[in-house]
């Protein structure tokens, strides 16, 4: 049984060779749809062996990464982000996954997330299950939302190993990719036809960031994890006013 590791990567020239190091001793395949970067992405990529098909940067990412997961030939399909390194532990799961006849179409793997310059244990961010590994032609990106995981025909189990996240080791970092989900989310509520009204107000710009700075700050004990998790609490939180303020904006202009 073959395996083909897949990517969509947009400017990650910082993080691909550590990403594609982390499988090139036990993937078959390595494939890299790139969103046209401008910085050495696509050449870093080509030197490590993997087969490189330049594409639009386009603001729903899900689409590329489908595209990489239908451009891929192996049995198995492993979807990683740029930003993310296979464990040794990990790497010897999926090796005896390939080598079997597993019943399931998919595994859920188990990430460690580096926020800030600390591993988040708290917050409800570990583990992170996330379905990365599944038989070619069992899952797919329905393209819809930002939050989306794959949708899988089959049956889903759990592996052990991580998979290690770089998620934000900078501020910088972390803003600019909460700029792009917020404007992802905010096409989100235009789409859903949400109304602008003094309810839909209170409730994106009080009621969900209030909630989610709660559980995940509160009930999920993102204290423990120190500064870095009030961070992680409160731009979570923040996510859902400045997404509504954007909808708003669009709105306006729209409308003008």
């Amino acid at each position: 049984m073959s395996l083909s590791v897949v990517l969509a990567t947009y400017n990650e020239e910082k993080n691909i060779t550590s990403c594609l190091k982390s499988v090139k001793g036990f993937a078959d395949e390595l494939i890299v749809v790139d969103g046209s970067s401008t910085d050495q992405t696509r050449e870093i990529a080509r030197r490590l062996g993997a087969k490189v098909i330049k594409t639009e940067n386009l603001p729903m990412f899900h689409t590329n990464k489908q595209m990489a997961i239908e451009a891929a030939s192996g049995d198995w399909i492993l979807q990683l982000d740029a930003d993310e390194i296979v464990s040794k532990e990990l790497e010897r799961k999926i090796r005896k996954i390939i080598k079997t006849e597993s019943p399931a179409s998919a595994f859920a793997i188990p990430r460690k997330n580096y926020f800030l310059g600390r591993w988040l244990r708290k917050g409800g961010q570990y583990p992170d299950n996330v379905i990365r590994l599944f038989k070619r032609g069992k899952a797919r990106f329905p393209q819809k939302s930002v939050h989306e995981q794959l949708e899988v025909d089959g049956e889903v189990k759990k592996l052990t190993g991580h998979l290690i996240h770089h998620t934000a080791p900078t501020l910088a970092r972390y803003v600019n990719s909460a700029n792009r989900y917020t404007s992802l989310t905010a096409q989100e509520l235009k789409q859903q036809r949400i109304k602008l009204s003094p309810q839909q107000t209170f409730k994106f710009v009080v009621f969900k960031p209030c909630r989610t700075f709660f559980l995940n700050y509160v009930r999920h004990k993102g204290f423990m994890d120190g500064f870095p998790g009030f961070v992680f609490a409160l731009f979570s939180g923040l996510h859902w006013p400045i997404a509504y303020m954007k909808y708003w904006e669009q709105e306006r202009m729209r409308k003008k």
